[in-house]
């Protein structure tokens, strides 16, 4: 049996901080200015879709960087284009050491999308959009709000399925955003990207529901494993049989605590490309039923604490239940990344870093010898 490889899930972070943003800022201002970071050329700790609201009172909420000369330009932009000027988008080039002010490692260049949005009397376009967004979210499903970086404030959404939400203007522009848009789900990334002719710019944001980490198993490693995924923005689910081990003393961090037969837990569980699944049980009668469980489904990785020898008996076991090579090579076993880790911070350390990498299709190598910079 095969269920494929599955897509990464989307790195939605920052995106859905700003669709927290917008929820704080209806019932309190009667305008925004909205700016969506949708272009970055070098590294910078912000990804595409971060966003930066500025209200008509001053108040600001999130950030496009992390601080510095881009946030003080798109606070300008901003303030004009409540004051009544157009949208507008900003290109922002910064030299080596600007850059690293901002979080970049490199010079390069932002490009910042700068809109109104209207919070009160009729909906706005763009406010419409993010609900349809966090509808799908709330059902686990992604979509891709598709913007003119033109400003003319239309707003088309793509849902997984490929039913569209809005319109960009014309039946023609939103036939093709519809398949680009689904292009950027398989891809898991936001990006810029022209539609028709002569094509025009557009930015495809893609949302998502947030990685989660589903740890089987609640002991020593589990512990900090659950400390590192709040870390990264994830959400964090320990599932043990022990209810002295599954305690919220132990895991005063974790989204959920569940106690009961593993294997009966992971039927119930959501498991899809938004998940993370960590064994650290170290126990076969634990084990195999959630890894055929978790196998049929197509979570974003597959991590098992054990060794050679003992990952090899259970990929073994399953190949001889039917699971194919390919199904089986998605198990990472041994988990984590060759950190050189022996107490339990620093194994779990190596487990969450290889599942940092597998979900964003890096290989976890050292960029100062020759990984993906």
């Amino acid at each position: 049996m095969s269920s494929g490889r599955p897509p990464s899930p989307p790195s939605s972070n920052d995106a859905q901080e700003g669709l927290d943003q917008l929820e704080s800022l209806r019932g309190s201002e009667r305008r925004v200015a909205m700016a969506t970071l949708v272009s970055t050329k070098g590294t910078t700790p912000k990804k595409e879709g971060a966003k930066m609201w500025v209200g008509e009172g001053g108040r600001i909420l999130g950030s496009v960087t992390i601080g510095g000369c881009v946030d003080a330009r798109v606070l300008e932009a901003a303030e004009k284009v409540l004051a009544g000027a157009g949208s507008s988008l900003l290109s922002i080039s910064m030299d080596d050491e600007e850059a690293w002010d901002i979080g970049f490692t490199c010079g390069g260049t932002v490009e910042v999308l700068v809109e109104q949005v209207a919070l009160d009397g009729a909906v706005d376009p763009i406010v419409a959009a993010y609900d349809v967004i966090r509808q799908e979210i709330a059902a686990g499903r992604r979509a891709v709000a598709v913007a003119p970086l033109s400003g003319e404030g239309r707003r088309v959404v793509v849902r997984e399925d490929g039913s569209l939400v809005g319109s960009l203007g014309a039946a023609t522009l939103d036939s093709e955003a519809q398949g680009v848009a689904l292009d950027v789900m398989r891809r898991a990334a936001s990006r810029a990207g022209t539609l028709g002719d002569p094509g025009d710019a557009f930015f495809f944001e893609l949302h998502g529901p947030a990685t989660t980490m589903v740890i089987y198993g609640a002991g020593v490693v589990a512990m900090p494993l659950v400390s590192i995924a709040k870390a990264l923005g994830w959400k964090a689910v320990i599932v043990d049989g022990r209810e002295r081990y599954a305690t919220r003393e132990r895991f005063p961090q974790a989204d959920e605590i569940h106690i009961g037969i593993l294997g009966e837990i992971a039927e119930r569980l959501p498991c899809d490309a938004s998940t993370v699944v960590v064994l650290v049980a170290h126990d076969y009668k634990f084990e195999l039923p959630v890894l055929r469980t978790v196998l049929r489904r197509s979570p974003a990785y597959v991590g098992l604490l054990g060794s050679r020898k003992r990952g090899k008996a259970i990929l073994d076991f399953l190949a001889e239940e039917g699971f194919d090579a390919e199904t089986l090579s998605r198990i990472h076993v041994p988990v984590g990344l060759d950190l050189g880790a022996q107490t339990a911070g620093e194994i779990a350390l190596a487990i969450a870093a290889e599942a940092l990498a597998v979900t964003h299709r890096r290989s976890g190598g050292s960029l100062a010898r020759g990984g993906a910079a």
